[in-house]
């Protein structure tokens, strides 16, 4: 594996411009969910950076949310949650990562997380991946058609 700083160098120089992760293919996976749609929330790598999040990590509570979208007049077509399993093979997809979904570690820069970083990648090298999981919800609705004012 390469050195700890030409990885980091490389991923803090990496376009993380719109949507696409292919700078990370063969140096992080992620299983998909049995669905198209993505929804990302890797709570152990948030945590390993910012310390244990209790409240965040059950703030996105599926049931609560559907019976948000009911009280909006929306009505439940199908609802799934399900975890994936993350591995990073090197540090340089953890800050590229990190850098992507800015909003997981509010202002992620690497010199100001240098030391977890280091550690993190003694991790890697040592036990060949760090593992996080996701948790992705779907909810699917459809509008309640709105009843015809009675004459």
């Amino acid at each position: 594996m390469r050195a700890f700083q030409e990885l980091v160098d490389e991923a803090a120089a990496a376009d993380v411009s719109g949507w696409s992760f292919d700078w990370l293919n063969g140096r992080a996976t992620e299983q998909r969910p049995p669905w198209r749609y993505s929804r990302l929330l890797a709570f152990e790598l948030i945590e390993y950076f910012r310390g244990p999040l209790p409240h965040e990590r059950f703030a996105r509570d599926p049931h609560r949310e559907v019976a948000a979208a009911r009280r909006s007049g929306l009505e439940i077509v199908e609802l799934r949650t399900t975890r994936c399993r993350m591995e990073f093979f090197e540090i340089g997809a953890v800050v590229y990562t990190l850098r992507k979904c800015a909003w997981w570690v509010l202002n992620f820069a690497v010199e100001r997380h240098r030391a977890r970083l280091e550690r993190l990648d003694a991790h890697i090298r040592t036990h060949g991946t760090f593992v996080a999981h996701s948790t992705r919800t779907l909810i699917e609705v459809s509008r309640v058609p709105r009843r015809k004012a009675q004459q």
